[in-house]
This record gives C-alpha cells, structure tokens and sequence, in this order.
C-alpha cells in the first residue's frame, strides 16, 4: 500500500478534507507508525485557526499532535523500537511535520514510548501533550519533591488533571482551583479544591498558613499567573504553560521567589531534545501502570469523519475530559 487516508487543512480556518494522499516512509532515525488513536488539545483548534503563532504550521496540513499505534516499519539507525511494538507520543503537527489525524505517521523514534500496558489506545493517545507539559514543569523545571505543598491553577483541566497526579505521586500536597462544578473532580483525583471565585489571600490563609504554597504551577494564564505570583510562598517557585503578555514580577521578587515557563513544543520546532521527551513519556508509563496517574476522557466517540464535532467540541469548551478521534 502506497496511500493512505489523511485529514488535509488548506487555510486557516477551513474544512478538514478527508484526502488520499501518499503514505510517508522512514528516514533515518524514523520509524513509520499505524495510528490506532488521536489526541486533540485546545491547542490544536488554535492551529487551525491561525491562532498560535509559535506553533507555526504550514499549510496544506495534516494536523494533530498526539498519538497512539503500532510501529510498522523501523528506519535505519533506529534500536529503541521494532516492528509491532504499541507506542504513544506528542510527534507532530507544528513545524512542518505531518500530524496525528492521519492512517500513518513516519516520526523520530526519540519522540515515542511503549504504549503503558494498561491503556487502550484511545486512553494513552490523551496523554503526551498534557503529560509532557506537566512533567516539564513540575519535574524538570520546579524539582519536585516529597512534602512539599502544591498548588494546581485549573486542576481540572487537560495539563491540570495530570499535573495534580504528578504532584500526588512525588509525594506532595496538593490543591487545586476549578469552577464550582469541577471540585468533585478534583477531589476524586486526591486534591483540595479550592473555588476560582476565592480570592488569593482567603486561600493562602486557609490552606498555606498565610505563607503561600511551596510550588505553583499555573496551566491556565492571564490572572492565573497574576494569581500564582502572589499565591507562592518565600523562595518558592511558580511554573506556567501559558505564560503569554504582560506580568508584574514584584510579587515574586519581594518573596525572592523564583519563575519559569514551559514550552512542550520546542523540541518538534528545533529538532533539539527529542529524546527527553520519550524519556519523560517513559517514567509516565511506569505511573499509569502503577495506577498512580490515568487520563480523563470525553466519553464521545469520533472518526475522522466526525472531526467538525471533535473540533466543535474543543472551541465549544463542552468537552468533559480529553477529546481523542479512532483512526482504526
């Protein structure tokens, strides 16, 4: 088979058209995957949009940044994976390279890990993006540690619901801010909800003795992060993963707090760091398969023939977990 069936983008804004188109092969340092599954993010709407200018993506396009298969065929210079081998990872989409929405993808080896043994492919292509996002903040930039008090801004969210089980599985304590309806959620993923409506210095006093949270990692922005500044303890640290426009950083500095920011698609943009993110999507997998960490989904089910609703679903914000299209 020479073709395969992929979603093409023409311009901003357009339809997706369902288009036989030629099936990549391996490069080296490649392997050619059979996509099982396809996440989509809140991310992926503003792509198509045109929206998202450091995630350029030129056009025509396939779009789509997470997956989950089965390799097909191993290129040359490739040992960490083999044909027939289920794996999951965040491949493309931005940058030039072919996205997830796609029968087949040819993608670099260092960007995927064996699929966790106790997901569906459905369950594990939810996970990369957000997975990724929320180690890089709270593993490699803030060093998380055990008993350390946590705060998760929009816990409930894609990032927010994995951040909140990363941080329960290093051993902090950790809350969380959500909408009203969202606390029992949060609760069931083991954290305290704290409403979005309560101001800063009412929680601090609640549930940070009035000195501030330890770590805080901010996945929603704007005053979030404004919110996160004065929410950290002394010599604490703020994360965020949208950390866009303008911020006051006084709050920090009068605290000798520290920041900084995550950028998850920096390595599919330069070609740099790869390898770190199959690493991360590794220890990931050892979570999930110690039941210490599992993704959220929409119970929906979409094709590729329904992607206008997945997509509605994303800019609707009617979505109740992960949204992930069957490509099988």
């Amino acid at each position: 088979m020479t073709t395969m069936q992929a979603l093409v983008m023409s311009r901003h804004g357009g339809p997706f058209q369902l288009t036989e188109v030629p099936r990549p092969a391996p490069t080296p340092g490649q392997v050619l995957v059979r996509i099982h599954a396809s996440g989509i993010n809140p991310l992926d709407a503003k792509i198509r949009a045109g929206a998202a200018p450091h995630a350029r993506q030129p056009l025509p396009a396939v779009l789509g940044l997470d997956l989950a298969g089965v390799v097909e065929q191993v290129g040359p210079g490739v040992e960490v994976c083999r044909r027939g081998d289920e794996v999951y990872g965040m491949v493309g989409g931005v940058g030039g390279l072919q996205g997830t929405l796609a029968q087949y993808a040819a993608v670099d080896a260092g960007l995927l890990a064996p699929k966790p043994a106790n997901l569906s492919m459905r369950e594990a292509a939810a996970l990369p993006l957000v997975a990724i996002t929320a180690w890089e903040g709270l593993v490699d930039r803030a060093k998380i540690g055990p008993g350390q008090t946590v705060l998760v801004q929009g816990g409930a969210g894609g990032v927010g619901h994995v951040a909140v089980q990363l941080a329960l599985a290093f051993g902090a304590r950790v809350y969380a801010t959500g909408r009203g309806p969202q606390a029992p959620f949060i609760r069931s993923l083991g954290a305290t909800p704290i409403d979005l409506e309560t101001p800063v210095e009412t929680y601090v006093a609640e549930h940070a003795g009035g000195r501030g949270f330890d770590m805080v990692y901010d996945t929603v922005g704007g005053v979030a992060l404004d919110a996160s500044f004065a929410a950290v303890r002394r010599f604490g640290h703020v994360v965020s993963a949208l950390g866009w426009g303008a911020h006051a950083l006084a709050p920090l500095s009068f605290k000798g707090a520290t920041y900084s920011g995550v950028f998850t698609l920096y390595p599919l943009l330069s070609g740099d760091g790869r390898a770190h993110h199959g690493e991360i999507l590794r220890e990931v997998a050892k979570l999930v398969e110690a039941g210490k960490l599992a993704p959220h989904l929409d119970p929906r089910r979409f094709g590729l023939a329904d992607i206008e609703a997945a997509y509605d679903a994303l800019t609707d914000r009617t979505a109740d977990g992960k949204l992930v299209v069957d490509i099988l």
